[in-house]
């Protein structure tokens, strides 16, 4: 019994994980576009490509800037925009640049 259950959770796991809502990160972006680009490709060469980046880098990223443990570079600019963030946002935006392909 206990094998089936398991067994049950690693099913459904993957489903619960990916319960982040695309369309409102996607409605989010249009601030995060200014720097990193419409389709998530940056508009200049400081700033990086977020397009495709593994989505628990991006969410540990945000995270730390919003922490204010991330110093440097443009720190200065994402430290604010993350504070602006709820972690269901920044799990969204995480979700969503990762799934751009």
């Amino acid at each position: 019994m206990k094998k089936l259950l398991l067994a049950s959770l690693f099913l459904i796991a993957p489903t619960l994980v990916s319960a982040a809502d695309l369309e409102a990160a996607k409605a989010k972006a249009v601030v995060c576009a200014a720097c990193h680009g419409a389709d998530g490709i940056s508009v200049a060469a400081i700033y990086p490509n977020l397009k495709g980046q593994k989505e628990a880098y991006l969410l540990s990223s945000l995270k730390a800037y919003k922490a204010g443990e991330r110093k440097g570079g443009m720190s200065m600019l994402m430290t604010p925009q993350a504070m602006a963030l709820s972690d269901a946002d920044m799990v969204n935006m995480a979700a969503y640049y990762s799934s751009l392909k």
